[in-house]
């Protein structure tokens, strides 16, 4: 049950990311972005197995082990993800001031 449900989870952001990608506004692609990047990072989340109450690391008499892996790589992606959102905010910011409107391609319609 919790796998179905983890696979709607990442499915609804990855789905939603990709709408809000594709506005023509510069702050709903910034939206966007950031859902796709929760989604990626649920996704490598899930890939190190969901088995509630196993411990990450091997040790003494235990058979069954959580995979680190996964965890380090989330760790990282959100660093990334938020330095990412950060430049692309101040970016879209920068475009708004040059170009008086929050088009992603600098029209006013």
């Amino acid at each position: 049950m919790i796998e179905l449900l983890f696979s709607i989870a990442v499915g609804v952001l990855s789905m939603c990311g990709v709408y809000l990608m594709l506005r023509a506004r510069t702050f709903p692609v910034v939206l966007g972005l950031t859902l796709l990047s929760y989604a990626v990072n649920l996704f490598l989340f899930g890939s190190g197995r969901l088995i509630p109450g196993d411990p990450p690391l091997i040790a003494d008499g235990v058979e069954r082990y959580v995979d680190p892996l996964p965890q380090a790589l989330v760790l990282t992606a959100i660093v990334i993800g938020f330095a990412m959102t950060a430049f692309v905010m101040v970016l879209a910011l920068r475009a708004l001031n040059d170009l008086g409107n929050d088009h992603v391609d600098g029209r006013a319609d």
